[in-house]
């Protein structure tokens, strides 16, 4: 799967960028559908003065639609954890979406044929 990771108003290391990369890999045991995916790493204002919350919006591309994600914490490797928890739910979601989609559809089909007849 190919992830872009853009740093807005910052340069993440490479490290950073091979552990998200790694992460997001992970999300094929799931669903093989997954055609590539955004990452966007922002510094997010904290609660303090000179204080920064990491923030990580993840967008991933499926056929017909996309999965979005945004989480914050105090570092981008909790974040992106945090993140993970939610995207893995949301992409056994879509799996279940789709599969109950073409499990219903030749049936549907079927029914299409009769009706001709």
């Amino acid at each position: 799967m190919k992830i872009q990771v853009n740093a807005v108003h910052f340069s993440a290391d490479s490290s950073l960028k091979l552990f998200i990369q790694k992460k997001l890999n992970k999300l094929e045991t799931f669903s093989d559908r997954i055609i590539g995916g955004e990452v966007f790493l922002k510094l997010a204002k904290g609660d303090k003065l000179n204080t920064h919350k990491k923030q990580i919006e993840i967008k991933l591309n499926v056929p017909g639609s996309s999965i979005f994600v945004s989480e914050t914490a105090d570092t981008f490797e909790a974040a992106t954890d945090i993140a993970m928890n939610t995207l893995t739910r949301k992409v056994k979601q879509f799996k279940e979406k789709i599969s109950s989609v073409v499990r219903e559809k030749p049936e549907a089909e079927l029914v299409e044929e009769t009706d001709e007849f």
